[in-house]
């Protein structure tokens, strides 16, 4: 059955049918023709897949990060960010990765990042003398912290279809997304420097006092949501609706949320959730299928007798994870991979909100790197350029990330550190 599932999804994916329909047609396929399932179980696990109350969080923060990308928040994020770093050569620039490590923290979504902070950043470096693929880049590249920083929804996926505490892996979330945030601002501050790019980003600079407090209550929101989750004032579900009404006083405050504007919002909201929670119930039938197969029990048995030490493990799954986010969608990914590799890597002793983090940042690392990368679409949408113009220059951003994955995996302090330290 895993044979003829696995080939049905693989010609699935070749003839560019989607992702949720790919994995529910060839889960279909293998119980209608090689199972003894009857198949009244699909629409009993797709429902199953999706009566976890964890997941009402999901269309929550989508929402709550809708509001806040329409009630004004990113031409303030903007010009914060470039009253800290926009007065240094490269600034505009660096204004870029730190204008999306904050929307980051109030958005959950890297493709809503691309296009919030994208349309303002790209033409305002093309504007300073970036090439205009440079710009789409470094915009697509930095808009991955969007998966990391909390609220996450891939870190939400993890958790829920793990069984891992969501307030651990947002907390844990910090630590690596901040480490990505300031590799690409150093990459960035020296590669400007060394090419000669923003010699003339301090212009039009707001100072920090004013860009402050036009920003603030953006800002607040995070510390709100993570704040509420540590102190155990409500659970992240509740967080995510305690996110909603935060960003709607927020914009309401702004006089930037109009009431004309809550309909479009509400319904691309409908939208994403949809296209989320599909792709979930698929997976979950997908895993329940694969689970009662004993598939996972196989796999973790030949695992542990490959590799003998958890290094040679996590690289194997680094390998692994890389190939498969640059064909699969990260949540798909999630959803199928993490309840078969997280019970191995627990074997190995490796701790599964460490895990959780790696497998985020392995899979983020597919939004930016082609044929999937959903950031470079974005980014490419709002640049109105093409992929093959970007790779260029795509490709040291990459790199970045990619020493940035191996001193995450490697180094579980970063990671742990605060979990270890408000967790105990």
């Amino acid at each position: 059955m895993n044979l003829a599932i696995g080939l049905s999804l693989l010609i699935l994916f070749a003839t560019g049918v989607p992702i949720a329909i790919s994995i529910l047609l060839a889960s279909i396929i293998g119980i209608e023709f090689f199972s003894r399932f009857p198949l009244v179980m699909v629409p009993q696990q797709l429902f199953v897949g999706l009566d976890n109350f964890p997941l009402m969080a999901i269309p929550f923060f989508i929402l709550a990060g809708n509001l806040m990308a329409a009630g004004g928040i990113s031409n303030r994020l903007v010009d914060l960010a470039k009253s800290i770093v926009g007065g240094v050569q490269g600034g505009l620039a660096m204004t870029c990765v730190l204008t999306c490590m904050m929307f980051a923290a109030v958005s959950g979504s890297s493709v809503a990042t691309t296009f919030a902070i994208g349309a303002i950043l790209i033409p305002a470096m093309v504007k300073h003398g970036y090439p205009k693929p440079l710009a789409a880049s470094i915009q697509a590249s930095s808009a991955e912290l969007g998966v990391l920083i909390p609220p996450s929804i891939p870190l939400i996926l993890f958790g829920v279809s793990t069984d891992t505490s969501i307030g651990q892996l947002f907390i844990a979330g910090i630590g690596p997304g901040f480490l990505i945030g300031f590799a690409l601002l150093i990459f960035l501050y020296v590669f400007c420097k060394l090419r000669g790019f923003g010699l003339q980003d301090s212009q039009d600079r707001t100072c920090f006092t004013t860009a402050f407090q036009r920003a603030w209550a953006a800002m607040l929101m995070p510390v709100v949501v993570i704040g509420g989750i540590y102190g155990g004032i409500f659970t992240p579900t509740e967080a995510s609706a305690v996110a909603v009404f935060y960003a709607l006083v927020v914009g309401a405050c702004y006089r930037e949320l109009k009431l004309a504007d809550l309909m479009p919002v509400l319904r691309q909201s409908v939208i994403s959730t949809a296209a989320v929670m599909l792709i979930i119930s698929a997976a979950a039938l997908f895993s329940f299928l694969i689970s009662r197969s004993g598939l996972p029990a196989n796999v973790a048995a030949w695992v542990t007798a490959v590799f003998e030490s958890p290094w040679a493990f996590l690289l194997a799954v680094n390998a692994l994870l890389l190939v498969v986010g640059m064909f699969i969608e990260t949540g798909a990914a999630i959803l199928v991979l993490a309840p078969i590799l997280t019970p191995i890597a627990i074997q190995f002793g490796v701790h599964p909100v460490h895990f959780g983090l790696i497998m985020v940042v392995n899979l983020a690392l597919g939004m930016i790197t082609p044929p999937l990368g959903v950031n470079l679409f974005a980014a490419c949408a709002v640049a109105k350029i093409s992929i093959d113009q970007m790779l260029p220059w795509l490709m040291r951003f990459v790199l970045v990330v990619l020493v940035c994955l191996l001193a995450i995996t490697y180094m579980p302090w970063i990671s742990m550190g605060l979990v270890n330290l408000l967790y105990g």
